[in-house]
């Protein structure tokens, strides 16, 4: 009997995080005894909507149990989604709530659920951060994502509920999750000359790779000969990963992460249960994220004001 197969369609291979929720996937796929198929999107709604449609549409479709998808776009995919239950297939969205649920599982007993990182709560502990790394407040310089995201919007919802009052946020969009848009939105940012002006106490990206990216930015702006003060600004992120985010906290390179596990751990077990058992699991599911270092590690400069960092 062939094992049960599941489509997991995801942003990008440029991301970090986005590349351990697909070896995450497949470790948890192993363990309970079924395929899986990982595709990514090049950060394109269209390439995404494209990919899937061709598998549910494809003669090959039946063979697909459910899908799995982190929509690249500012949607829940409404239309692919109801192709996909049409056909028997079912629907799990990751970071975002899907629109019009109840519609969508009045077409079919395929599940239909989402499993999202608790959004707001990472931005509630990024604030938190901050109060522990500026106990006299500063300047942040804070790095959000793509705007059409609703894990960028919910971030930053939750930042503003935690932020202390003496902390001034000034706001980059960044065009995408990736090592590169935090450079190119810190580079558009110093051309302005009154950024230039603008003392930054620190830099907090919503992902880790965008503050890291933002982190070069500045290094390529001081190698080219200005001192501009940023020689001893701090950076933060999110995500968290073993090998990076935390890596980067432990060397330095970062003074916080938040760790968010990844999500397609639970979607993935959620969704090979509800087949088997053809039940519906509920709407929606939140994982929890945490802070790395523990926030009571965090308090006070945490910075060696000998050292400037950028040589690590």
């Amino acid at each position: 009997m062939a094992k049960p197969k599941f489509l997991i369609s995801l942003i990008t291979k440029d991301n970090d995080y986005q590349r351990e929720q697909g070896a995450a996937a497949e470790d948890v796929a192993r363990t309970l005894d079924v395929d899986i198929q990982i595709t990514y999107a090049d950060s394109d709604a269209i390439t995404q909507s494209q990919q899937l449609l061709e598998v549910i549409q494809s003669a090959n479709a039946s063979e697909f149990s459910g899908i799995i998808v982190e929509p690249a776009g500012g949607t829940s995919m409404m239309q692919v989604g109801r192709a996909a239950i049409r056909a028997g297939i079912g629907w799990v969205i990751l970071n975002r709530e899907i629109d019009g649920i109840g519609e969508l599982r009045r077409l079919s007993d395929a599940p239909v659920f989402s499993v999202s990182s608790d959004n707001e709560e990472v931005g509630r502990i990024q604030g938190r951060q901050f109060g522990a790394l500026l106990p006299k407040g500063g300047l942040v310089v804070y790095l959000q994502g793509p705007s059409a995201s609703q894990a960028a919007q919910r971030r930053a919802l939750g930042l503003q509920a935690t932020k202390p009052h003496n902390v001034a946020l000034k706001v980059l969009k960044c065009p995408n999750w990736t090592e590169a848009g935090g450079h190119q939105a810190v580079t558009s940012w110093l051309r302005v000359t009154v950024a230039h002006n603008e003392p930054i106490d620190l830099v907090a990206g919503q992902n880790d790779l965008i503050a890291i990216g933002a982190r070069k930015a500045l290094k390529d702006n001081l190698m080219d000969g200005g001192d501009l003060g940023f020689g001893k600004v701090r950076f933060t992120g999110v995500d968290g990963l073993p090998k990076t985010g935390q890596a980067w906290t432990r060397s330095g390179i970062l003074a916080a992460t938040v760790v968010v596990p990844p999500n397609t751990v639970p979607a993935l077990k959620m969704l090979v249960k509800a087949a088997r058992e053809r039940s519906q699991p509920p709407e929606q599911t939140l994982v929890a994220p945490y802070s790395f270092p523990e926030l009571k590690e965090l308090g006070g400069d945490v910075s060696d004001p000998t050292d400037d960092g950028w040589n690590r």
